[in-house]
């Protein structure tokens, strides 16, 4: 009987002790929590905001506390495609990137009853806003003025709600088909007017070049006749004036000779047949020389 009790009584006490590690396990799993890299922990008490935890072991309150986990990094929110209607009434087709982050957990959480499905939203509102007041031409070439527009469309509204929106990239835009053929179209003729302008330029610059040749080769031809006249002309005055000189040289000569020539007479004695020679001679003119009065040579008397 004591042996009974005494069995009973350490069965009592292990499931005593089992049920308190349980309890105290749960309680410990209830207190506490991890928050991961990237993320915060916003605690509720009793449903009431109570603080915001940062990444790292938290230890909360059994049962009064709960934790609610928000990514604070950067996310992309890609929507499906959505009709628009241009300025020029011309429908497209057009799908856009949203790059957002949360910087206020508090307004994300308490503000908002959903904060991505409310960004989504307004992406649809402001897509159909921007291209509104867009041309076709510039929906079509102006993708950054249409992110830089929706991004100051939707700042306003998601910064209310802790949201900040980086960046907005438009993905696609896809025009009707009547329109992709008409553009398709034009295109081509825009094509073959660009290959005649450039066909008739060539042509005229072909032309250009020609004449310019032409004129370079008169112009070329021309100056080597000149040239040609010039160096004729300044042979034939090289001639003459060599031919000149040479005359005057020779007179020059002559002229010397026939000094010496009455130079040598002056000194020597004239024989009479000689002098009868020299008068019979046509006359020249002669240097100038003094003036001199010749005598007649004394004939010799016959003995």
């Amino acid at each position: 009987m004591i042996i009974a009790s005494a069995y009973d009584g350490v069965v009592a006490g292990v499931i005593i002790g089992v049920v308190a590690v349980g309890v105290v396990g749960y309680f410990l799993l209830r207190a506490l929590r991890i928050v991961q890299q990237g993320y915060v922990g916003v605690v509720k008490r009793f449903g009431e905001f109570r603080s915001i935890r940062q990444p790292g072991m938290s230890i909360l309150l059994p049962f009064a506390d709960r934790m609610e986990k928000v990514d604070m990094r950067e996310f992309p929110m890609t929507g499906d495609q959505q009709s628009v209607i241009t300025k020029d009434n011309v429908a497209l087709r057009v799908s856009a990137t949203i790059f957002c982050q949360v910087i206020d957990v508090k307004s994300a959480l308490f503000e908002i009853n959903d904060f991505q499905l409310a960004v989504d939203q307004l992406s649809r509102t402001a897509l159909r806003a921007v291209f509104g007041e867009m041309t076709l031409d510039q929906s079509l070439s102006e993708r950054n003025t249409i992110n830089t527009r929706m991004q100051e469309h939707m700042a306003d509204a998601t910064m209310k709600w802790g949201v900040r929106l980086n960046r907005i990239e438009i993905l696609d835009i896809t025009p009707p088909t009547n329109v992709l053929q008409a553009m398709s179209e034009q295109k081509e003729a825009e094509q073959h007017k660009r290959a005649a302008i450039l066909t008739s330029e060539g042509q005229q610059q072909a032309a250009i070049n020609s004449a310019q040749g032409r004129k370079q080769a008169a112009v070329l031809e021309a100056e080597g006749a000149k040239q040609a006249v010039i160096l004729q002309a300044e042979a034939q005055r090289q001639s003459l004036e060599l031919q000149a000189s040479g005359e005057k040289a020779a007179r020059q000569l002559r002229g010397e000779g026939e000094q010496l020539a009455l130079s040598a007479i002056d000194k020597a004695t004239i024989n009479p047949n000689t002098l009868a020679v020299l008068q019979l001679r046509p006359s020249r003119t002669w240097p100038v020389r003094p003036t001199r009065r010749w005598s007649s040579p004394t004939r010799p008397q016959a003995s």
